[in-house]
């Protein structure tokens, strides 16, 4: 039997909704208005939020009056996203590696590294021709993604982590080619054994998405390094993401 993917049982974990569940919502917001304010979609614009997880950014961007639809993997994620559905939010389950949709949105977006999970370079590539495929001819495309050379010097190697009654032990390592993150959580309220989660994200660079884009026929606009859109600088920005337009 083959072993299931690391992100089908983790992202549909209670314990991945528990751990991540205080992420800064506020620095999220901030975030798509700034980057909405740079791109300036006309008020009738489509978006899609490819593996939009719960949905906190789609429904940022449908608050500003968007038509915009969130897909994800994770069945738990979709469930609870589908809750704040409205005439103009939309949520699918969905495996981005295979069409959505085609030549149907005028902006898509893929937020705080949901991407480079999978185990081939065929899949990745899959995922980026699903992406480019769902947008309009002159259609842009926002991927959010960690900024390898900045993050291969500042791993934090281990820690622990409570969250209400469950430890999280953290570890953290990297290759050449990927990054690691293993969980190991210990649930004091069930005595329940351990589990054991590992994470992995490819090292994507710059030049590895410009090839990955430029095959699907898109063309990269601009690099930012930070959540204020700051300049992008290999070795200092945080982050690295990418506005790419869709050339044909």
């Amino acid at each position: 039997m083959m072993k299931k993917a690391w992100y089908k049982d983790w992202f549909n974990s209670p314990y991945y909704h528990q751990l991540y569940k205080n992420r800064n919502d506020d620095e999220a917001q901030e975030f798509i208005e700034r980057l909405i304010a740079y791109l300036q979609p006309k008020d009738t614009a489509t978006m899609l939020d490819v593996a939009c997880g719960k949905g906190r950014h789609s429904k940022v961007l449908a608050d500003m009056g968007y038509d915009v639809t969130g897909i994800d993997l994770s069945e738990a994620s979709i469930e609870d996203a589908m809750k704040d559905e409205t005439d103009r939010l939309h949520f699918f389950q969905h495996d981005m590696r295979l069409p959505f949709r085609i030549n149907y949105y005028d902006y898509a977006f893929n937020f705080f590294t949901s991407f480079g999970y999978f185990k081939t370079q065929r899949e990745h590539n899959n995922a980026i021709r699903t992406i480019a495929q769902s947008i309009k001819q002159g259609g842009l495309f926002v991927i959010d993604y960690l900024n390898v050379h900045f993050e291969s010097g500042r791993l934090e190697k281990s820690k622990t982590v409570i969250v209400e009654n469950t430890k999280f032990h953290i570890s953290k390592w990297h290759d050449e080619q990927h990054f690691f993150k293993q969980i190991q959580v210990s649930d004091n309220t069930t005595n329940a054994p351990k589990h054991l989660y590992t994470e992995r994200v490819a090292k994507f660079s710059l030049g590895d998405f410009t090839d990955m884009l430029s095959y699907q026929n898109m063309q990269v606009q601009a690099v930012f390094g930070d959540y204020n859109l700051g300049k992008y600088d290999t070795k200092k920005s945080p982050r690295m993401i990418i506005v790419a337009k869709k050339l044909k």
